[in-house]
């Protein structure tokens, strides 16, 4: 059992099979497993992403730091909708964005951030670093390198790392358990290398796992076997 973990979820993830927007139902499956995990004693940090609302890569004609700028906000639409689901279960949560819009959440704040945790509040991290050029997989191993996570959990479309995508090749592998230089050497489609690169750093283990298996996100977050360990 994980006593403080971050979830990595991607926009796409809470569309569904729309891949826009947000899916009411999704994001109910979700928060309801992450008030159970509270329940279970775990402390629960989440990174969001904005694709189902933004992606950087959309904005091809665009200059990329404004396209990055525009992902970021699309971030924090999600993060809200995730703390307005997460509170009307009557469990406590706050949105921190690494880029100041004070009218809907607090600045990211790392003594604050701790705080919450340790108070059970659920902290829902928005807009990335703060920064274009960076993805939100990498401002989910900073925020999990900087509250000491003891795990990052990401939620996939799929249910763990394969050898090839498995969508196109129907011979595709799963891989229960990887090494940091595995998925580096073998340039596996886990997360960027900047990000694999800082929990390799920090002794952060990954579990990729499926959001789709049931009870997924208690699962991962209780240290049960499921999707691939990146160790």
């Amino acid at each position: 059992m994980y006593k403080r973990i971050l979830l990595k979820l991607s926009g796409e993830a809470l569309a569904g099979k729309d891949g826009n927007g947000l899916n009411e139902a999704i994001v109910d499956k979700v928060v309801n497993q992450l008030v159970k995990l509270r329940e279970m004693g775990t402390e629960i940090a989440i990174v969001v992403g904005g694709g189902n609302f933004w992606r950087g890569r959309q904005g091809k004609n665009m200059d990329k730091s404004t396209a990055d700028y525009m992902g970021m906000l699309a971030t924090t639409l999600n993060a809200l909708a995730l703390c307005d689901a997460i509170e009307s279960k009557g469990v406590p949560a706050r949105v921190q964005t690494a880029i100041n819009i004070n009218v809907v959440a607090e600045p990211f704040i790392l003594r604050k951030a701790l705080k919450h945790l340790e108070l059970k509040r659920i902290v829902i991290f928005a807009c990335g670093t703060g920064n274009p050029y960076f993805t939100t997989d990498t401002g989910a191993a900073l925020r999990a390198a900087q509250i000491k996570a003891d795990a990052l959990i990401m939620a996939k479309n799929i249910d763990g790392v394969y050898d090839c995508d498995p969508r196109k090749n129907s011979n595709a592998v799963k891989l229960d358990r990887l090494t940091y230089m595995d998925v580096m050497n073998r340039n596996l489609a886990v997360m960027d290398l900047t990000s694999i690169t800082m929990c390799m750093e920090n002794h952060i283990p990954i579990v990729a796992f499926g959001l789709d298996e049931e009870d997924s996100i208690v699962r991962a977050g209780s240290g049960e076997k499921i999707g691939t360990l990146i160790n």
